[in-house]
């Protein structure tokens, strides 16, 4: 099984930037990602996917956040990161991530929480 566990989350105010990261774990076993993905999960709300980047770097947003977040991955540190850029409150959730390889669906993490206020 792989486990993503992410970092990187803090409050910000409005207009502001964060960068978040997340690697997966293997536990001591070779795997491939072929796609990964960052989610956020505000109160009240379902879990929704907001970046994604496939192995071939090819990327897609959440009209809410294109133009404003960037996924970028290594793919040699199992690691993919979210550029967030002129954070609104609205972005305030529980960040996620997650990926797809050899291995199946990863496993979640804790997340990282993501406050956007003045």
């Amino acid at each position: 099984q792989v486990q993503f566990v992410e970092s990187g989350g803090g409050l910000v105010q409005p207009g502001g930037s964060l960068r978040l990261s997340c690697t997966a774990y293997g536990y001591g076993s070779i795997f491939s990602i072929y796609e990964m993905g960052w989610y956020r999960q505000a109160p009240g709300k379902q879990r929704e996917l907001v970046a994604h980047i496939t192995n071939t770097l090819h990327t897609s947003y959440h009209v809410s956040v294109a133009g404003r977040f960037t996924i970028s991955r290594d793919n040699t540190q199992n690691t993919a990161y979210l550029q967030m850029n002129s954070l609104k409150p609205e972005d305030t959730a529980v960040y996620y991530c997650n990926g797809r390889g050899d291995f199946g669906d990863g496993s979640w993490g804790q997340g990282t929480q993501v406050t956007v206020s003045s």
